[in-house]
């Protein structure tokens, strides 16, 4: 009757910045309006939600974003389906900065480090 016991994970708390919900909104929009797909709209926008949720469980699995670096690794990025999130790790708190399509500037990543 020897359990061990396992380590309390530590839980992050997740917020979206209003930039990556109206990354968000733009992408939903474009594929629904322009592209004239709503079905996948909506697929796109849940996976990238779900993908924020998922970031959540555990933020430190994902690499640093090469295009912030930071000596703490702070600044970190996914990716769900063709688009790159950028979110900042401090302290027990995940903010997602912003959703850029990967096709997208190295330079819209870096804006990127202003937001709070």
């Amino acid at each position: 009757m020897d359990e061990k016991k396992k380590p309390a994970q530590q839980t992050y708390k997740v917020s979206i910045s209003k930039n990556a919900l109206q990354n968000i909104d733009e992408i939903t929009g474009y594929i629904a309006f322009i592209k004239q797909q709503p079905y996948n709209a909506i697929k796109a926008g849940d996976a990238l939600f779900e993908m924020c949720e998922t970031i959540g469980r555990n933020p430190l699995a994902y690499k640093e974003c090469k295009e912030i670096p930071t000596k703490s690794k702070m600044y970190r990025s996914a990716y769900c389906l063709s688009w790159h999130i950028v979110f900042r790790i401090k302290e027990s708190n995940v903010l997602i900065l912003g959703i850029i399509h990967h096709s997208g500037r190295p330079s819209k990543i870096k804006k990127l480090r202003v937001i709070k």
